[in-house]
C-alpha cells in the first residue's frame, strides 16, 4: 500500500479553503493572477532593467564570427554544431573566406551507425555478464536510447575516423533536420535486437562468435535505414569558393579524413583540446579526472573524460582562448533563466520575487545535480568576453557561488560573455545570446580548451585513471538529452 506504515495528513478541504482565503486577501497576488493569465507568462515577468542592461558589447573578442548562423533544426545536434561552429572559424581566416559552415548531417550520419553498434554491443558484454534485462542498468540503457545529443570526446572519435567536410558536399537531409522518426524506427530495431542477445546468452551451447556474426547482420539493417534517410556521404569531395580577393580556390578532390588531416588538424587539432567540467558536488574532487560509464559512440575509441576544476579555472582558459582568437566549445543547462527572444541568460531575466513572491533557483549548484533539478542540456560557442580589471581589496566574498565557491580568477572580474548558438539567426542578436557571469556559474558545466590554455598541474590531470560514475549520472546528460530548442 502506498505511504504504507507512515502518519501522513492529508491535503483537506478546509486546508484548501485557508490557502485560497488567505491568497484573496493580498491585492498583489489579484493583479499578478490578472497579468499572467492573460499574457505570456515570459513577457510578464521579465525583468526590464535586466533585459536593457544585458548589452553585446565585449572588450575581447574574436576577429571574425562563423557566418552564416546555423540553425541544427528539430534535432539534438548542438554539440556537433558547436564543435562545427568552432573548426569552421579557424577555416575561414586560413582559407580567407567570408561564409563557410561544415556538414553536420555528415557526423551525424556517421555518430548513428557508431552508436546503434556501440549499443548492440554493449548489449552483447552485459548479457555475457549476467546482466539482469530488469535491472536499473539495462532498462536505463535501454530507455536512453539513440538520443541526437553526444559529448565532447564522441566528437573526437568521430572526426579521428571519419574527417570533416563542408556542408556543400553533404547537405542536410529531412530526417537530419527532424531526425525523431527515423530514431523510432532505430529504436523499435535495437531493443529488439537487445532482447535477441540476451535470450540467445540463456540458450545452452551459445558461442559468442555466433552472436558477434549476427550483430554483423543486425548493422545491415541499421545501416540501410540510416543511409535510406540521411544519405550517402562523400567518399571524396572538391571544395570550390572565392576567397576575400575574389580569387577562386579549389581544394580536392580529396577525401574526408585527408581534409582533416591536412586542412582542419594544423589549425584545429582535435586531440590537442581538453574538457574541462565544473561538478561542485562534494564526493567529486577537483583535480580529479572522472568518466561515464558506458557513455560512448564508437567501440575501441576514447572514453569520455571530464577535468573537474574549479570555476575560476574554467574561466581563465575561456578567457585566454578568446584573448587568442580561438572560439571555445561549451556545456550548460540551457533552459534555465533565459529568454529565448531577448539572447539574454542572466539569473535576474524573470523578476519571481515580484510576481511570486518566491526566490528562485531553490538550491545551489551541487543540490540542483544531486536531486535532478540541473544537468547538461544544450551545446554552445564562445566568441567573445566582458572583463574588468581588479585589485586585490575587492571582496571576495561578492564573487562567490550558491556553493560558496570563489569564481574569479587572480586580477580579472568576469562580467558578461557573448555566445554564438544554433538555433537560427531570428532570436537574440541575429542568433548571438548574452550570458552573464552569474548565469555562467550556476549552470555553466563544461568548456572545452587547448591545453596551451592550461597550467601543467590541470593538463597532468589527464594522465589519471578516470573515475568512473554511474550511467544515469547527470554529468552524462548532454549525450542523453533529446537537446530539443527550449522556447522562452
Amino acid at each position: 500500500m502506498l505511504f504504507s506504515g507512515l502518519c501522513l495528513a492529508i491535503l483537506s478541504y478546509e486546508q484548501l479553503k485557508t490557502l485560497h482565503e488567505n491568497y484573496r486577501q493580498d491585492k498583489n497576488n489579484r493583479l499578478a493572477q490578472s497579468a499572467c493569465c492573460q499574457q505570456s507568462l515570459t513577457d510578464v515577468i521579465v525583468d526590464r532593467k535586466t533585459r536593457f542592461s544585458s548589452i553585446h558589447i565585449f572588450n575581447t573578442k574574436l576577429s571574425i564570427e562563423g557566418r552564416p548562423v546555423t540553425n541544427q533544426r528539430a534535432s539534438g545536434r548542438c554539440w556537433m554544431f558547436a564543435c562545427l561552429n568552432v573548426i569552421r572559424i579557424q577555416l575561414m581566416k586560413t582559407l580567407k573566406i567570408s561564409e563557410l559552415e561544415l556538414s553536420q548531417n555528415y557526423l551525424f550520419y556517421f555518430d548513428k551507425i557508431e552508436r546503434c553498434h556501440y549499443f548492440l554491443m554493449t548489449m552483447i558484454d552485459l548479457a555475457k555478464k549476467k546482466e539482469p534485462v530488469h535491472g536499473r542498468l539495462v532498462q536505463y540503457l535501454l530507455k536512453e536510447l539513440l538520443i541526437d545529443g553526444g559529448q565532447w570526446d564522441m566528437l573526437v572519435n568521430l572526426i579521428n575516423k571519419y574527417g570533416v567536410v563542408p556542408k556543400s558536399s553533404f547537405p542536410e537531409s529531412s530526417s537530419s533536420e527532424a531526425a525523431a522518426l527515423m530514431n523510432k524506427f532505430l529504436r523499435t530495431k535495437l531493443r529488439a535486437y537487445a532482447q535477441e542477445i540476451f535470450e540467445a546468452f540463456e540458450k545452452d551451447g551459445v558461442k559468442e562468435s555466433d552472436i558477434i556474426a549476427r550483430e554483423a547482420e543486425m548493422m545491415k539493417e541499421v545501416h540501410r535505414i540510416v543511409t535510406i534517410c540521411l544519405g550517402s556521404p562523400p567518399e571524396q569531395f572538391t571544395f570550390e569558393y572565392y576567397d576575400s580577393s575574389k580569387q577562386y580556390q579549389k581544394i580536392g578532390p580529396i577525401s574526408p579524413i585527408d581534409f582533416y588531416q591536412q586542412i582542419v588538424k594544423p589549425i584545429y587539432n582535435i586531440d590537442n583540446k581538453i574538457c574541462l567540467v565544473h561538478d561542485p558536488r562534494v564526493s567529486h574532487d577537483y583535480g580529479r579526472l572522472y568518466t561515464v560509464e558506458y557513455l560512448g559512440n564508437i567501440v575501441g575509441g576514447e572514453k569520455t573524460r571530464y577535468n573537474n576544476q574549479p570555476l575560476r579555472v574554467l574561466k581563465q582558459a575561456v578567457y585566454d582562448s578568446i584573448a587568442a582568437d580561438e572560439a571555445v566549445w561549451f556545456g550548460v543547462d540551457f533552459g534555465k533563466h533565459m529568454h529565448a527572444k531577448y539572447g539574454i541568460l542572466d539569473m535576474n531575466i524573470f523578476n519571481t520575487e515580484l510576481y511570486f513572491d518566491s526566490h528562485f533557483p531553490c538550491q545551489n549548484k551541487a543540490s540542483r545535480l544531486e536531486y535532478g533539478e540541473s544537468l547538461m542540456t544544450h551545446a554552445m560557442v564562445f566568441t567573445g568576453v566582458h572583463v574588468e580589471k581588479r585589485s586585490a581589496n575587492d571582496q571576495q566574498d561578492k564573487m562567490k557561488t550558491s556553493d560558496g565557491e570563489s569564481t574569479q580568477p587572480n586580477g580579472l572580474q568576469f562580467i558578461r560573455y557573448r555566445v554564438e548558438n544554433s538555433h537560427g539567426d531570428d532570436k537574440a542578436d541575429k542568433g548571438y545570446l548574452v550570458m552573464s557571469d552569474d548565469w555562467f556559474n550556476e549552470y555553466l558545466y563544461e568548456v572545452v580548451v587547448d591545453k596551451k590554455y592550461l597550467s601543467k598541474d590541470v593538463t597532468d590531470v589527464m594522465d589519471q585513471e578516470p573515475i568512473a560514475l554511474k550511467a544515469w549520472d547527470p554529468m552524462g546528460a548532454l549525450a542523453c538529452s533529446h537537446n530539443k530548442i527550449t522556447e522562452h
